[in-house]
């Protein structure tokens, strides 16, 4: 019967070390218990491993030579997990371009991926084959056939503008907003019935309609009008005083930020990354958002 493996590495670790005391400390073992694998390995080898010279164990010219062959056997093995964990496919992670830059470029630089390779990420509003993706992350009310869904945070939005677009102006009432072109936005009529404002006949919108929310927040920061923004996912810019939002109301949902997982894939590195993304949504949720501060003056 061949020894073990472990008994074979305490082996080499006792010719490395110099005694089973140091031997013992690499391994997190008690002494005691690096003397009787000795013993059991002496046992299983019929000869012995160590001799004593004074007050000290010393290997045999055999278990010099062997420990040395098992050395380069654990440092074979060693080489051939670290080649087996670079050979991983990364991660397919897709995400739309707002949120990808806003909300998951910040946080996915810190992203532990034990054994799941690297994370490559596909910026794209379009909906992928979720056989082009392991992880994808939409924006809807969910119901997605054949696909697990993690809810990360709700659609938010509340109006933003940038201050020289004011010119020293207050805002005091949700109806002034009628005074500036705003940028179009399909929510804009919900927000205002969410205000009670009946401003709606008098509004003015750009002319230009972007397709992203990115580019929404590039025009209200360059004054071309008023923007209805994600306090969460824009709140670098209110903290820093670049752009502002003047009134309280934010609506939060239908919609919701999801997490998807193809409902047939048994992996455990996708729905890995699903659960830290859950638990960064839950930090920034924790956070408050600067709107209102013209509102509440």
């Amino acid at each position: 019967m061949r020894p073990s493996l472990e008994s074979l590495r305490v082996l080499e670790a006792c010719v490395s070390a110099g005694s089973f005391a140091r031997a013992a400390e690499r391994l997190f073992l008690t002494p005691a218990a690096v003397s009787l694998r000795i013993r059991t390995l002496e046992a299983e080898l019929d000869q012995a491993l160590f001799v004593r010279a004074g007050r000290r164990v010393v290997p045999t010219a055999a278990a010099s030579v062997l420990a040395g062959r098992i050395r380069e056997a654990l440092a074979g093995i060693a080489a051939a997990v670290d080649e087996f964990r670079s050979a991983v496919p990364p991660l397919r992670l897709t995400a739309p371009p707002t949120f990808a830059s806003r909300w998951l470029a910040p946080r996915l630089a810190r992203y532990p991926a034990p054994g799941a390779g690297q994370v490559e990420l596909d910026v794209s509003s379009e909906i992928r084959d979720p056989h082009a993706f392991d992880v994808a992350i939409r924006t809807g009310r969910g119901g997605w056939g054949g696909l697990e869904e993690f809810p990360l945070v709700p659609v938010e939005v509340t109006p933003m503008l940038a201050p020289s677009l004011l010119g020293g102006r207050l805002l005091s009432e949700p109806g002034e907003l009628a005074d500036f072109e705003l940028l179009p936005h399909p929510d804009w009529k919900r927000w205002f019935a969410e205000t009670q404002c009946g401003a709606l006949e008098r509004l003015r919108f750009a002319a230009v309609d972007y397709p992203t929310h990115e580019l929404d927040a590039n025009a209200a920061l360059a004054g071309a009008g008023v923007a209805l923004l994600s306090p969460s996912l824009f709140q670098p810019l209110l903290t820093e005083g670049r752009l502002i939002a003047p009134f309280s109301c934010v609506l939060s949902g239908p919609a919701w930020h999801f997490a998807l997982v193809r409902a047939d894939d048994s992996r455990q590195a996708p729905r890995h990354l699903c659960a830290w993304l859950c638990e960064q949504a839950r930090a920034s949720s924790a956070l408050p958002a600067s709107v209102g501060a013209l509102h509440s003056r």
